[in-house]
């Protein structure tokens, strides 16, 4: 029986499912925090800085589909959350954030750490964020809370006074006029359009003839039914970076990632199909989807609110991507001309040899492409990589093979950076047994990683096993930003703002007790890979590598290398070694090694 609103919360979240809490102490959560240590069903995870709370709540929830919960006190460490839940949000993963408040009576009174939480949380907790002021509340509250972030997908806040935390438990509110009854009860709802629909669907794809599939993060759990698609339809599948794990790279039609960050197979496969099949994804650069009107559009989703956003689709199926696709296959007919897939098949296997020939091209130490194509063969199959934003997201979104069985996911929406140590942690708490790999930069490293660092020291003995290696690009520049600035802003690098400090990343590691390893040759990079993988505890793996290698987009525009060619005359410190560099990786693109 509860005695408190703190204990009561708990029990109510761990009737939720919640088995693991992460976040910071403080006094606006006292009374919670007392709570926890008067229960055992839930852990609370000590992190080091709210923000990663919030990113390891994220990275719970997208890595076990389950409701992720973080719990920070009230002024500052609320705010702190606020970078974590909008990589939630944007992502559309189920968190709910548990924050404090100052006692009721002092509200309003410009009082000590008083901030207005519910308007600070309104935009990103928009479909729910609420305060308890009484303690008939709570019960609805908190059912309320995690049953919205679980079938909105969305992040969802309920704000606690610390005076409230300490009222006596109302676990059945009195049966009156004002009150609120709640239940836990399991919702079912139809996840499958209607038939009309997908004989409509099917219809548009049918008649298609070069038929080019994108998959995002909502056709992760369909691979089964994508490759069933593509093989009837003889089309190629393209994949926005969150849905790098919805299909395997080893199959010879699927061309890998597409935009910015993606693939000349990709991009050429855009440019001219004429059907487009759009499944679980929100891609958000048109300029990397067909032009309007040159190919006809169909977009499976679960949220209606997504559709024909991004390409005016024909027609759309709002429903779960995995039973649509299921429902729609028998729909298909098998198309007998192959010859639009034997293309895909060409292209795809031409660039592979593109991408091991830049990989294995010299640099200045280490040429970072290769660290993730040695990467790739090594990766133990039921893997999960956690990766930064920057320069990493490039050659992984390239470079890196996932095979059928490993997750991988980045912060998509939000691009953040600092999220992959995180989330790396939060994994490793959710599957304990599975090896978990984090590609960082240098910047995000510096940023909140090294921090992570302490977590992990903390904690990795009681995840059974010390399979977590985080992999640092050491190149002492913030290097997506530095080449985003010569491309798009034909800017040279200013080297206030884009020079990182050294720091002793792998020797730092083994300060914690964990293991470092150091590499700054190119010959010793597929080693170091094997011997972080096979370390017996986590271990920090420092790749120096050289920021001058150009991470060349898939097409590149007049107005992009006019720019790039402005930034080098005004005066680029490194210019001579990026003009060596882009030569090397141009004629890696017209020569690439033979089979």
């Amino acid at each position: 029986m509860a005695d408190t609103v703190g204990d009561f919360l708990l029990q109510r979240m761990n009737a939720w499912g919640v088995r693991r809490v992460f976040g910071y102490p403080g006094d606006g959560i006292n009374g919670i925090m007392g709570a926890f240590g008067r229960q055992d069903a839930i852990d609370f995870i000590q992190v080091r800085h709210e923000e990663m709370a919030a990113f390891m709540a994220t990275a719970h929830a997208k890595f076990t589909g389950e409701v992720g919960v973080c719990v920070a006190t009230s002024g500052p460490g609320a705010i702190h959350l606020l970078n974590g839940l909008y990589d939630a949000k944007l992502d559309h993963q189920p968190v709910v954030a548990i924050v404090g408040q100052q006692k009721r009576a002092s509200i309003g009174g410009d009082y000590q750490q008083e901030v207005d939480l519910v308007s600070l949380f309104k935009d990103v907790a928009h479909e729910y964020v609420h305060m308890a002021t009484d303690a008939a509340q709570v019960r609805h509250l908190v059912d309320r809370a995690f049953r919205i972030a679980k079938e909105q997908r969305t992040v969802t806040c309920i704000i606690f006074p610390n005076d409230v935390q300490e009222l006596d438990a109302v676990p059945k509110p009195p049966r009156e006029h004002g009150t609120v009854h709640s239940g836990i009860g399991e919702l079912t709802r139809s996840h499958v359009p209607p038939a009309e629909a997908l004989q409509q669907a099917a219809r548009i794809l049918n008649e298609g003839k070069k038929v080019a599939i994108l998959a995002g993060a909502g056709a992760l759990h369909a691979t089964d039914e994508l490759i069933e698609v593509a093989e009837l339809l003889g089309a190629g599948i393209a994949k926005a970076l969150l849905g790098k794990a919805a299909v395997p790279d080893d199959l010879p039609f699927v061309t890998g990632s597409i935009g910015l960050l993606g693939t000349k197979p990709s991009h050429d496969m855009m440019n001219d199909c004429d059907t487009l099949l759009m499944v679980g994804s929100n891609f958000p650069y048109s300029e990397f989807l067909p032009k309007e009107g040159q190919a006809r559009g169909v977009q499976i989703d679960i949220d209606a609110r997504r559709a024909s956003v991004r390409y005016p689709m024909e027609f759309n199926l709002i429903g779960d991507a995995k039973a649509t696709l299921r429902a729609l296959i028998p729909l298909l007919e098998r198309k007998a001309e192959r010859a639009w897939q034997d293309e895909i098949r060409e292209g795809v296997e031409r660039w592979w040899r593109v991408l091991e020939g830049r990989a294995m091209n010299d640099a200045n130490p280490i040429n970072p492409q290769r660290v993730f194509w040695e990467l790739s063969p090594r990766l133990p199959d039921n893997a999960v990589v956690a990766v930064d934003s920057g320069s990493v997201a490039n050659w992984y979104a390239r470079d890196v093979k996932m095979r059928r069985g490993m997750m991988t996911s980045v912060s998509g929406g939000l691009s953040t950076m600092g999220c992959a140590v995180p989330y790396a942690i939060a994994a490793k708490f959710a599957l304990p047994d599975r090896p978990v790999v984090a590609l960082v930069g240098d910047g995000a490293m510096q940023m909140n990683g090294i921090n992570g660092l302490i977590t992990v020291a903390k904690y990795w003995r009681q995840w059974g096993n010390g399979k977590l290696v985080i992999m640092v690009l050491n190149n002492q520049d913030l290097n997506l930003v530095t080449w985003e600035e010569r491309a798009m802003g034909g800017n040279p690098k200013y080297e206030a703002s884009q020079t990182m400090p050294d720091f002793p990343y792998a020797a730092y590691a083994e300060l914690l007790g964990l293991k470092g390893i150091r590499v700054d040759k190119p010959e010793e990079v597929a080693a170091g890979w094997e011997a972080a993988l096979a370390s017996d505890r986590p271990c920090v793996l420092e790749m120096v590598t050289d920021p001058d290698v150009p991470p060349l987009p898939p097409d590149v525009s007049p107005k992009q290398a006019k720019a790039y060619f402005a930034a080098l005359l005004k005066g680029d410190p490194d210019a001579l070694a990026i003009v060596k560099a882009s030569i090397k990786e141009t004629w890696e693109a017209w020569f690439p090694p033979k089979k």
